[in-house]
């Protein structure tokens, strides 16, 4: 009985291994891959609300759903959320982004920070092929 126990130990081993693998591989091939941003486009409640260059440093009050204010600060290429008025402030806490198809989300404040690379690129788009 050991001897079925041990060979499944294995096999646990080698699928977490495998998932691993794949899951680092795809992660480089998105860090290598993503273009470097060229604007934020800043969404509330799906909706447009404002565009801004990264290349052009500043601090930027976002009102978003129910009365809710995020602010965005962009400087030296990258753009990130310093204060919310959320509860749990996660949005706050996602970091730096900068390049193309990175995002930060305030899902109290219906808030989308998105950074858009340059489309002229050829990037790919994963969902819809082009």
């Amino acid at each position: 009985m050991s001897g079925k126990a041990e060979s499944g130990k294995k096999r646990d081993f080698i699928l977490v291994v495998v998932c691993l693998a794949i899951a680092l591989v795809g992660w480089l091939f998105l860090h290598f891959t993503a273009a470097d941003g060229i604007k934020i486009q800043v969404r509330v409640s799906g909706t447009l609300t404002a565009e801004y260059s990264l290349s052009q440093s500043g601090t930027y009050e976002i009102h978003g759903a129910g009365g809710g204010t995020n602010l965005l600060v962009i400087s030296g290429g990258e753009a990130w959320l310093t204060e919310a008025s959320c509860p749990d402030k996660l949005c706050v806490g996602m970091g730096k982004i900068s390049r193309g198809g990175q995002s930060i989300i305030c899902l109290p404040n219906q808030v989308v920070v998105e950074v858009v690379g340059d489309e002229s690129e050829g990037s790919v788009d994963f969902i819809t092929g082009r």
